[in-house]
């Protein structure tokens, strides 16, 4: 599959990642595959790379338009909450077993984590996670999901 991006697309980036992303719904709804730790993980880098986004352009609208800014850091903290269920999800789900590994395949999080993919996705939910925790509350991230009125 091939993508033409014309000249004036702005946001290139952002339409290749969305269409990856109705790719992927699309055989999920039509294969019914059950969900594993692999899904999980590249779920968790887009959404950790949409919550960079939206944390970036949240503080570049901010100086200029308040109300903007405010909307943008509320998304921003919606998408750290998804960040971390998908995160704590991933370690729900049994570790598939290995043929050289007798272990069993639940998940022990008293112990560090067992390699890639399970070390990759706890490094990138630290980074993120750390720069969440600068600019937000632990009061602003447990906060429940409301409804908010569009102020223009």
């Amino acid at each position: 599959m091939t993508i033409t991006i014309s000249p004036d697309d702005a946001h290139p980036y952002l339409r290749a990642a969305s269409a990856g992303i109705r790719h992927h719904r699309k055989i999920a709804q039509t294969e019914r595959t059950a969900v594993d730790r692999t899904h999980l993980d590249v779920l968790h880098a887009h959404l950790t790379a949409v919550h960079q986004l939206v944390d970036q352009l949240a503080d570049t609208a901010r100086p200029s338009h308040p109300t903007a800014g405010r909307h943008l850091a509320t998304a921003q903290t919606r998408l750290w909450q998804a960040t971390a269920e998908v995160h704590s999800a991933f370690h729900l789900l049994p570790a598939p077993l290995s043929p050289a590994s007798t272990q069993t395949a639940e998940c022990r999080p008293d112990r560090p984590p067992e390699g890639p993919p399970v070390l990759t996705i706890c490094q990138r939910h630290l980074a993120a996670g750390h720069i969440v925790r600068r600019k937000n509350t632990p009061t602003d991230l447990n906060r429940p999901p409301h409804t908010t009125a569009c102020i223009r």
